[in-house]
């Protein structure tokens, strides 16, 4: 009797507790039901908020309003107000401004109308208003406000050069609001002639010419001849130098701008002005040649930056110095030149390691390895070289503490990510990230996991990875690194030979998995390929019944973009690093930047210097994610050394 009582207590027990359960998963996921329910909207309501959105940002008031009315029951109201309120913003006052904040504190639209108002307070030297704002602004990711809060500093009587220097490094940032900001500084005396010239030069760096000029104007130059030096730069390097500042600084901006095309022709014409210019204009002559000879992979840029000596040069141009010298393996100058650069680019991955590959080739390997383990816990292209330089092997960390329902079901009952999903859903790619990362910044590693947990239950596979990312210390590789469509990849990498870890690691980087991702420039589907490379590539298969709108097809797809990567593979002597390049950038260009060694390098070497930003941090990052993937598929210790190869002449 004591046994069947027993059994009948803990049936009940079971019972009880099996009821408690589902209550509380009922309990968790209801807020989820309601919030989606909430966002549920019809095609009209969704086609007349798309077009409040188009009305706001053409600044059409009277329609903007109009549709704002028709939607006052839409359950996104902050982003109907935003809207109407944003169509004419300029013309709002600080009490309308102050009531939307006031509603939607909190929002990420609200930061976003934040950021609109201070740039017309700005823009207006409403200092009162803009200061009251900007301590308020969260992201504060914004150029312009960084450039107008100088400004107003500025206005209350301190000096705020250095800190201007700082932040003036990116002329296509700068808008008008930088503009007036080293304007001001310059008819303040707190810029000097040598600081104006400094910008005018790095707009002209960024192709920004319209800007140089006006910079040049602030030094006093005339328009019509600073016009002149950048729009007819060899007539003006014909005529001379000059004997004054203002001929030598219009004369370097000239050979800055004939260098691009041309540092021969320049290096010539630099060589004639010499005896007019004092050492340091020459160095910063050479200093514009050396620049675009080193993104042209040319013999002479390394000669060329010696002469430069240590001229004054943006941040890109200093990445570019250390990368002709570690392209030539000179690691002394590696070392000395890294120790040149702005304190910020010391500190980066990038350059921690490569000064640590220096220091030991110099002979130091205790400097060296002090350097690698500042960086060998990272999860990145560097962290893993680094790594490997300490004589340890790349593998996969395991999550020692798996997540519970409970931390889930928070992150469904969050409506920033249902928000986030509904715009998701109507291709408003850029507001549904905004909405889905502003509910990330103040998580911690335990939140972030779950956030991307939910993601991934939700078929979010590219916010999954840019969530789970961001922890450092609790990682979770299964999230980090997905592998959707695993029997797809199987057969069409097995039937070509193809290493399913390298594609898997290219994908990642070119869609995050987003099954209609679409590029700029016509790139489609999930490894994002271009309509005239899949014609190609169809045809070449014999693949008879492709058409464009199948690009999108999972299946055909990884069978187009898996052909053409093999393509490339083969074509490239089965380098990933240069195949990985092709598939980015086309099959012609690795080869051409092959072609320009003048030995054999390693691996790493070649894709830190391939000459586009793009192309460079693409390659980095599918090695990196390949090594990796590599990792969890074999359980077994990776090299991603041994994946670089080396790359011969």
């Amino acid at each position: 009797m004591v046994i069947i009582q027993n059994k009948i207590e803990r049936s009940v027990m079971c019972a009880k507790i099996r009821s408690y359960l589902l209550f509380a998963m009922v309990f968790m996921i209801l807020p989820f039901a309601q919030a989606s329910q909430d966002l549920t909207t019809t095609s009209a309501q969704d086609e007349a908020f798309r077009q409040l959105r188009d009305a706001s940002r053409k600044q059409d008031v009277g329609r903007a309003s109009r549709l704002a009315d028709s939607l006052q029951t839409y359950p996104v109201p902050s982003y109907v107000d935003y809207y109407r309120l944003k169509s004419d913003l300029r013309n709002a006052s600080e009490a309308q401004v102050d009531a939307y904040l006031n509603k939607y504190k909190g929002e990420a639209i609200a930061d976003r109308l934040r950021n609109d108002w201070l740039l017309i307070q700005g823009k207006n030297e409403n200092w009162a208003s803009f200061d009251r704002h900007f301590p308020l602004f969260e992201l504060a990711d914004d150029t312009q406000v960084k450039c107008y809060a100088l400004l107003s500093a500025s206005a209350k009587g301190q000096n705020v050069a250095d800190e201007a220097r700082k932040l003036l490094t990116t002329p296509k940032k700068y808008g008008e609001a930088c503009y007036t900001l080293v304007s001001d500084l310059a008819a303040k005396k707190q810029f000097n002639d040598d600081d104006v010239w400094y910008q005018s030069r790095l707009a002209g760096e960024s192709s920004m010419t319209a800007l140089a000029a006006r910079f040049g104007v602030l030094a006093g130059a005339e328009k019509t001849d600073i016009s002149r030096a950048i729009e007819l730069p060899a007539t003006v390097l014909s005529r001379g130098a000059g004997s004054d500042r203002l001929s030598h600084e219009k004369f370097l901006l000239a050979l800055q701008k004939v260098a691009k095309k041309d540092q021969g022709l320049a290096a010539q014409y630099l060589n004639d002005a010499s005896p007019v210019l004092s050492k340091k204009e020459q160095a910063i002559g050479w200093s514009v040649i050396a620049l675009p000879a080193s993104i042209a992979l040319s013999t002479n840029a390394l000669e060329y930056w010696k002469k430069a000596q240590s001229a004054s040069i943006s941040p890109y141009a200093h990445e570019w110095k250390v990368r002709t010298a570690l392209r030539k393996e000179d690691w002394k100058l590696v070392n000395e030149w890294i120790n040149q650069m702005p304190v910020s680019l010391q500190r980066e991955p990038s350059w921690i390691y490569w000064k640590g590959r220096a220091q030991l080739a110099m002979g130091h390997r205790d400097r060296a390895h002090k350097l690698f383990a500042s960086i060998a816990d990272q999860y990145h292209f560097y962290g893993q070289l680094a790594l490997e330089e300490l004589g340890k092997k790349i593998v996969s960390p395991v999550n020692k503490h798996p997540l519970n329902r409970s931390e889930i079901a928070t992150m469904a009952a969050n409506p920033g990510f249902q928000l986030a999903q509904k715009f998701f859903r109507m291709n408003w790619r850029f507001e549904g990230t905004r909405e889905w990362n502003w509910q990330l910044r103040k998580m911690n590693e335990r939140q972030l996991l779950a956030a991307a947990e939910y993601a991934k239950e939700v078929n979010l596979l590219d916010r999954m990875v840019n969530t789970s990312d961001r922890t450092k210390k609790e990682v979770d590789f299964n999230q980090r690194f997905p592998t959707p469509f695993k029997e797809n990849m199987k057969v069409a990498t097995n039937q070509l030979g193809l290493d399913m870890a390298w594609t898997y690691g290219l994908i990642r980087q070119e869609s995050r998995f987003v099954m209609k991702a679409q590029s700029s420039v016509g790139a489609s589907g999930l490894m994002q390929v271009m309509p005239a490379t899949a014609k190609y590539v169809a045809k070449k298969i014999g693949l008879a019944d492709y058409h464009h709108g199948k690009i999108n097809s999972v299946d055909t797809n990884i069978l187009l973009g898996t052909n053409y990567l093999n393509m490339v593979l083969n074509d490239l002597g089965g380098s990933q690093v240069l195949a990985t390049a092709a598939y980015n950038a086309g099959p012609r260009r690795p080869k051409a930047w092959r072609s320009t060694l003048s030995r054999t390098v390693d691996g790493a070497i070649f894709a830190e210097t391939i000459p586009f930003t793009e192309t460079r941090d693409y390659v980095k990052n599918v090695m990196s994610n390949a090594t990796y993937y590599a990792a969890l598929f074999e359980n077994q210790p990776q090299s991603l050394k041994q994946r670089l190869g080396r790359i011969y002449p």
